[in-house]
């Protein structure tokens, strides 16, 4: 935990150990920590020019712990004014920067990435540097990064960073799909579904994105696209498609809107959202791990909950009731919001 401050783990439990127990000899010190005394000692030597520790006036060879609200303070405080040191350079740094691509050149507007490390890593380093939000489609076949292996998301999402995410249908199919959009949704990410999306896209803040440019058989790249026509026109396309695209509603915990205290429970609307999204029945029992009965059973309680004769009605009554929710473009007719159903 004081790793923060510059101590290792051997210095942290050596301080920790002389705070518990307010003064030790140094072969006690050693004995505690398993460490031969060669080895405690430099622990310690350590930690006196950190001022965590001094060795006693009274009693040679027994060091004392130095007060943590006092060494640990003037420790933060220390460290403190380096990160805002580091910080003022950052922002001179990028104001360098701005102030010689205020003009930019042709070729300064996209970078080419290649190899499957070099790829990887520019795709972390996008969400990473995200501030506010990323926007992403998403297809059945990864390039560099499968969705398991994208820790980056996850980092940038707890911090606050929005995320607005696209999948084509085929990502449903796959062994992991429903897991990695319900550990998505679960961390508030906005989720929607289409049959196919036109290329895989990654856009952070709407100032960079990044788009493939791998063939059949070649080896993984990618283009950096920085602020120009062209990244207009990537985040146009984004916001097309994802007019376009079904709401996904899966997980644990996905109330819906009751009447009279009945309603659909979370496995109802994750069914809801699935059939909406275009799944077969048999498909919607494979993911959710239910049987086909099981689903068809819940489908019918649905509709004679809702009153209707057909599924298309289910849907458009889902929608009315808010049990799932789609913003769709300016007069289009109920029917066009729920053909996915079936």
């Amino acid at each position: 935990m004081l790793g923060a401050l510059g101590l290792d783990e051997r210095q942290e439990a050596a301080y920790r150990a002389l705070v518990a127990a307010g003064a030790a000899e140094l072969s006690d010190l050693a004995h505690r920590l398993s460490l031969p005394e060669a080895d405690a000692e430099r622990v310690l030597r350590r930690l006196e020019q950190q001022g965590l520790a001094a060795q006693s006036s009274a009693r040679p060879g027994r060091w004392v712990a130095a007060p943590p609200g006092v060494a640990l303070g003037a420790l933060l405080i220390q460290q403190r004014h380096e990160l805002e040191q580091a910080e003022l350079a950052s922002a001179l740094l990028a104001a360098e920067y701005r102030a010689e691509a205020s003009e930019p050149e042709v070729h300064d507007l996209v970078e080419v990435v290649t190899g499957s490390a070099a790829v990887a890593q520019r795709f972390h380093q996008l969400q990473l540097g995200a501030a506010s939000e990323v926007c992403a489609l998403v297809t059945g076949k990864p390039i560099a990064v499968t969705g398991m292996e994208n820790e980056s998301e996850e980092r940038a999402a707890s911090r606050g960073v929005v995320y607005r995410v696209v999948v084509e249908r085929e990502v449903l199919s796959l062994p992991s799909g429903i897991l990695e959009l319900s550990a998505a949704l679960s961390r508030d990410e906005q989720c929607r579904v289409v049959d196919r999306v036109p290329t895989k896209l990654v856009i952070a803040d709407g100032t960079t994105a990044m788009v493939p440019l791998t063939g059949r058989g070649a080896e993984p790249a990618a283009l950096v696209v920085h602020a120009s026509g062209l990244l207009e026109s990537l985040m146009g396309l984004f916001e097309a498609v994802w007019r376009e695209a079904m709401p996904l509603r899966l997980g644990e915990g996905g109330g819906g809107v009751r009447e009279d205290g009945v309603g659909p429970d979370p496995t109802d609307l994750e069914i809801l959202s699935l059939l909406l999204a275009g799944l077969t029945d048999a498909s919607v029992a494979k993911q959710l791990e239910l049987g086909l009965r099981t689903v068809q059973r819940r489908v019918k309680g649905l509709m004679e909950l809702t009153g209707v004769s057909t599924r298309l009605q289910l849907g458009w009554h889902a929608y009315e009731r808010g049990w799932v929710a789609r913003s769709a473009p300016p007069g289009s007719p109920p029917s066009a919001q729920v053909a996915g159903v079936r």
